[in-house]
Formats: C-alpha cells, sequence, structure tokens
C-alpha cells in the first residue's frame, strides 16, 4: 500500500470488474482515497464442469483470499452471495456495502419460446422453483458468467434460464428479462444484488474504511418484568433498529410494533436458543451487513449479562458499539417491594454475587465516597485497581482510572457527584470506535431532525447531546377550500411537514393531488398521504427542486407552505415560470431562551435560525467543529464569521454525518 492508494481484487468476468469498478468509485468519493483495480481467477471461473449446488463455499473467492492473506491486495470486491456460506476463512474479515441493486431473480426465454422445455438453473432454490413452475420441463445445470449463460441459451441449449436480475442490469442487459420474479415467489439469498468487502483481518486501515458503512451496535438493557422499565434512549434504540436480537427474560410487550427483524437467542437453565459464540457471531455478520443491529438483553446488560463476550468481539474487530444500561433484577426486587438495601438505621451497602461466574473476586462500589475516597483506600493493598466514575449516565461523565496508591497520595476534589469503584472491574474500559470515536455532539435543531441525528451520530460512534436551541409558533392558519383547486402543494422542510399535520383538520380533505418536497426528510412524515410526490435526486434544496419542476408552469395553481424565515424566493421562481402561487408562512422559528451549553465536542447544526441562536450563545465554546446540514447552513455558518468542518453534497442529516465522518479519516 502507498499512502491511501488500496489496492483491490476482483474476479476477472465482465460483471465482477463492472461491479467492482462501480463500486470502487463510490468508496473513493465517500473516503478520498484512491483504488487501483486487479483481475483475478477463482476456481469457480476456471472450472466449469462442476454443478454449483455441489461446489465448496470458497469456490469464486479462494484465490482473492489467498492474494489478501499474502498482501498482494489491500481488499477485494465480491458479489455478497458469493461468499462462503459457511463464513469466511481464518483471517479475513467483510463487510457488505449500501448500494444495492434488485434482489429478484428473473426468467429469460429463447426468443420465440414459451413454454420451456429445457431450463437451466444453478442453484437448489432455483430447481425448486423451476419443478413447480415448468413441471414437464427438463431441469439442466447452468454454469458460466452470465453472457456465457445468455449465449448458451441463445445457440439452443436451453429454453429457459434463471439467473439473477442484478446481474442483467448491472450488464446493461435488463432488455433480456422475459420475467422479474417475485420475492415471495422465489426467495433470494441474503446478498443477492449486494457487494461485498473482503480484507486482511485487523487491517486498521480498512477496519476504518469499514465504519463509513457499519452501524454502530446498540447493547440495550430490557429492564425485568414490564416493558415500562426499558429506558427511552433503549426504546429509542429499538424503533430505528434494522434487526433485534433479543434474550428470554424480557416484557415482549417491548417487541410490539416495530419495523425490525426479530432473532430470538434466549437462553433459560438447560435450554439454549444458541450458545454464545454463536449469538456472539451473529451479532458481527448482521452489523457487518450494514444493519442497525440491537442486542437486547433483559434487566441491566452489563449484570451477570455475559455483556463483556459480545462486546469484546466487536472490539477485536473494530466494530463501533454503544450500551445502555436497563433496569436490573435488582433493583426491580427490591426498591418497589419494600426491601431496601440501604435503609439508613439498617445496612451501609450490599453485595451481589452470583454462583454460576467464573470469577472469585467482587468489585466493591462505594456512593456518595468523594469527600472520604482517601480514607475509604486504606482499607485495600496499594496496588488494587480503582475508578471514579462522576456525573454517570450525562454528557458530562468522566472517568478516572488508577490505583488504590494514587488514590491515597491524590483524593479527589470535592463537586460533582461520583462513583468509587475498587476492583479489578475497575481496569476495564470500552473503546471509542468508528468515525466519530466517541465525539459528544450537540444536535441543536427540530424534534424531526434531532432524532434522526441522534440515529446517525451514534451510526458513527459518537454520542449525540440532544438540546435544541430553537423552537417554532404558528402564526396563520391553513385552511385548504376546494374552491381554491391548488394541483401541487410544496414543502420545503420537516418541521414545516409536521407541522401542516398537526394544523389541517383533516389531513386527506381537499389536499392537492400532487406534493413536491426537497428531500427524504420532508417526504417521511408526509408518505401516509399517498400522494403522488415530486423530489429532486440529489440537491435537496429549492433549488434542486425548481430543477425538478417543468419550465413551464402555466396554469398550475401551487400552495407554498414555509417558516416566516424561508422567505418568498422560492414563490417568486415559481411565478416566474407562469403558475399561480399562494406563498404561506404559516410559523416562525423562534430561539430557546435560556439554553445553558451542554459539554460537547462539535455542534450538527441543520438550519440558518440554529446557526443563529448557536452563535448568540456567549457561552458556547467557539473551537469545536461546526457540522452544516447543508449549503444554505454553511452560508450561515461563514455569515456568522466561521467556517464549517464539513457541508454534505446532498442535504440530508445522514450525509452531513458522513460528510463530517469523511474529515475523520486517517
Amino acid at each position: 500500500m502507498s499512502g491511501r492508494t488500496l489496492r483491490c481484487g476482483a474476479r476477472d468476468s465482465a460483471l465482477s470488474l463492472i461491479q467492482a469498478r462501480e463500486a470502487l468509485a463510490r468508496l473513493a468519493e465517500a473516503s478520498g482515497w484512491a483504488f487501483d483495480l486487479l483481475p483475478f481467477s477463482s476456481p469457480g471461473d476456471r472450472d466449469l464442469r462442476t454443478d454449483l449446488r455441489q461446489s465448496p463455499g470458497d469456490f469464486f473467492t479462494r484465490d482473492l483470499d489467498d492474494a489478501l492473506r499474502s498482501g498482494t491486495i489491500d481488499l477485494a470486491v465480491h458479489s455478497a452471495k458469493d461468499l462462503p456460506p459457511e463464513g469466511t476463512p481464518e483471517g479475513i474479515d467483510w463487510f457488505w456495502l449500501p448500494w444495492r441493486e434488485d434482489p429478484r431473480d428473473c426468467l429469460v426465454l429463447r426468443a420465440g419460446v414459451t413454454e420451456p422445455a429445457r431450463v437451466g438453473v444453478s442453484s437448489a432454490r432455483r430447481d425448486a422453483w423451476c419443478a413447480m413452475r415448468f413441471p414437464a420441463a427438463e431441469r439442466l445445470t447452468l454454469r458460466g458468467a452470465i453472457p456465457d449463460r445468455l449465449a448458451q441459451l441463445d445457440r439452443g441449449d436451453y429454453d429457459a434460464i434463471v439467473v439473477a436480475l442484478a446481474a442483467l442490469n448491472r450488464l446493461g442487459l435488463a432488455d433480456r428479462v422475459s420475467e422479474a420474479i417475485p420475492l415471495d415467489a422465489l426467495t433470494p439469498p441474503p446478498g443477492q444484488g449486494v457487494l461485498a468487502v473482503t480484507f486482511r483481518r485487523g487491517d486498521p486501515t480498512l477496519q476504518t474504511l469499514r465504519n463509513l458503512f457499519v452501524k454502530a451496535v446498540r447493547f440495550v438493557g430490557a429492564g425485568v418484568g414490564d416493558a415500562g422499565l426499558c429506558t427511552l434512549a433503549g426504546l429509542r434504540a429499538l424503533r430505528a433498529a434494522d434487526v433485534v436480537i433479543y434474550d428470554a427474560l424480557l416484557d415482549p410487550a417491548l417487541l410490539d410494533g416495530l419495523r425490525a427483524e426479530r432473532l430470538y437467542v434466549g437462553k433459560r437453565s438447560g435450554a439454549h436458543a444458541l450458545p454464545q459464540a454463536a449469538i456472539t457471531a451473529l451479532i458481527g455478520e448482521r452489523a457487518r451487513r450494514g444493519q442497525r443491529v440491537v442486542r437486547l438483553k433483559g434487566g441491566d446488560p452489563g449484570i451477570f449479562g455475559r455483556l463483556a463476550e459480545e462486546t469484546d468481539a466487536l472490539a477485536a474487530d473494530g466494530i463501533p458499539f454503544r450500551v445502555w444500561p436497563g433496569v436490573s433484577a435488582l433493583a426491580a426486587a427490591t426498591t418497589p417491594t419494600g426491601i431496601l438495601l440501604t435503609r439508613r438505621e439498617a445496612a451501609r451497602g450490599f453485595r451481589v454475587a452470583t454462583p454460576r461466574s467464573e470469577g472469585a473476586a467482587c468489585p466493591d462500589v462505594w456512593f456518595m465516597a468523594m469527600g472520604m475516597a482517601a480514607e475509604v483506600a486504606k482499607g485495600y493493598p496499594p496496588g488494587t485497581p480503582c475508578a471514579i466514575v462522576r456525573d454517570a449516565g450525562s454528557p458530562a461523565c468522566a472517568v478516572w482510572r488508577g490505583t488504590v496508591a494514587e488514590l491515597r497520595d491524590a483524593p479527589p476534589e470535592a463537586g460533582s457527584p461520583g462513583l468509587l469503584i475498587v476492583g479489578e472491574a475497575a481496569r476495564h474500559a470500552f473503546p471509542e470506535d468508528g468515525p466519530l470515536g466517541g465525539m459528544r455532539v450537540w444536535v441543536t435543531g427540530s424534534p424531526d431532525v434531532a432524532a434522526r441525528a441522534a440515529t446517525a451520530i451514534l451510526d458513527f460512534g459518537g454520542r449525540p447531546v440532544v438540546r435544541p436551541l430553537v423552537r417554532f409558533e404558528p402564526i396563520a392558519p391553513i385552511k385548504i377550500r376546494p374552491s381554491k383547486a391548488y394541483n401541487l402543494l410544496v414543502v420545503t422542510s420537516p418541521t414545516a411537514a409536521r407541522l401542516l399535520l398537526r394544523q389541517l383538520a383533516s389531513p386527506v380533505q381537499y389536499l392537492p393531488k400532487r406534493l413536491a418536497v426537497t428531500g427524504p426528510g420532508t417526504a417521511e412524515p408526509l408518505a401516509f398521504l399517498n400522494i403522488d410526490t415530486l423530489m429532486p435526486e440529489r440537491d435537496f434544496s429549492a433549488r434542486g427542486l425548481l430543477a425538478t419542476l417543468p419550465e413551464d408552469l402555466a396554469g398550475w395553481k401551487i400552495l407554498r407552505v414555509r417558516s416566516e424565515e424561508a422567505g418568498p424566493a422560492l414563490a417568486q421562481a415559481l411565478k416566474a415560470r407562469g403558475a399561480r402561487v399562494k406563498d404561506l408562512p404559516f410559523y416562525r422559528t423562534l430561539p430557546v431562551p435560556d439554553v445553558e451549553p451542554p459539554p460537547h465536542d462539535a455542534v450538527f447544526l441543520a438550519s440558518a435560525s440554529a446557526v443563529r441562536a448557536w452563535a448568540a450563545l456567549p457561552a458556547a465554546p467557539r473551537d469545536v467543529p461546526l457540522l452544516a446540514m447543508g449549503g444554505p447552513t454553511a452560508e450561515a455558518i461563514a455569515a456568522a464569521g466561521f467556517a464549517p468542518a464539513s457541508v454534505p453534497s446532498r442535504q440530508t442529516v445522514e450525509d452531513a454525518l458522513l460528510a463530517f465522518a469523511k474529515t475523520r479519516l486517517p
């Protein structure tokens, strides 16, 4: 490897090289690094006789794996479904790329054929589908690269073949598709239409690259017995999850209404759904696919929950994660029942242990001990590890680690409350992986933006600190009368969309038949209305929206709803194209009074109003990175006399955080 030019291997088939070049172009854009592409053969390309249904798992990856291990290449790009189903071999790590093609299979018929007598198949699942669809047809083994398979079809070796639709799309051969097979009729393997990257396990450069695309795993304490004992942070993580891997000892109501896939891995005494090693591997596998994984553990995951085994595996491979505590059985069994473990006249503390654990020692936790820490330390050998945790659970949380001897010599100053932990447990700490590496990012915007920003910050291994700087106040009612006959509604911010729905007496009554929005964040709260929606492909701004609309708007009647601060420029541009426009400022943005800046390492600013509110705070630090949501926000930051740390190419929350994450690459 020379500088940041990485050598990438791929199979030398036409399809493989096309998709590898496309993937590397996107990786270069995302990372700023350069890539050289080197073609390789594979056993599956050289051996065209073996039926793929009996081929070894590494049939198409073996040579590239060898090149990685020897250092000939730094990474390889594969079709994800070509990775061995039993897992990558020793020394090879991997992840999926987020850019997906259509996962369906498709039927390709030879010209003039309507009912095939000979069908070419290359997998057991395609064979089973053909047996149902064409019961009288002979099913024959199909081998070779996609152009070769089509050539065999065209010369009459087969009357029909079944192949991946993604392959034909990537080769520009979509016109050969006779029928796209529905997913519920022929379920594809999980990696069909997906590209994967493999690399040497432990390579820090490729781990850094991977963390632009994987999302930090969330470990959530579910509480015990009652879904109400799960924290708000845990509930937010569950609502944003793609997959929830959950235990037995929790209230199933926590899973109600989730959009996520749910995987049960619970353990009862003597009955395990999966062994612990398999659970740990499952968490890492789903994270590597780019899914937002929540590992939901009963009670508090740090108390006899085998949390360390699962987090240690992620830490060893540099995959970021975050942990939220839960209400443990200890708290649920004592405080609500009146068994108060620290009743003032009865006890000064308590001890918690289990006969099942392998460790013999128990750490001691001292509450309210800061003023007496040196005195407490006299009861332990000088070399005993210890830690002081101040402001636990808050953005200001700080941890000091040392030994009892150091604690005696330099006792902590009185001040914020803290816990003193003495024992071997005090020696350990979770790593801060991911591009943001534990950075506390102050999220200043509206609730709509803040929720998405917090999720994206966590995805990149940061710590969101949500404290809005702006609030919203209605200034005009919205009345959409049928007599006005608007044929387009224009909404240009998530806040405007949310407030619009709140003000309408009946959201579907009298709405125009078409909707124009500036981006997916604005479209999302309005999606349930099922209105035909226009949206820019990349430039999620008023300029991008104008480029999406026709140049000639004569005869159009448009209702534009906006904040007072947004100004009339967009409405004027629409009028210049011949439209009749009702420009309705129906709310204003105001600063939140008396905001005390929270502890933070960076600030996420999503609007010019938030920039002005931040700049007006005399106590806000000025030497931290300022993350701009898009061009207009960056302009407001510059107008306030500061330079944005990052500006995304597309004006979305996720792209804004990705743009800043790129600046953190080594």
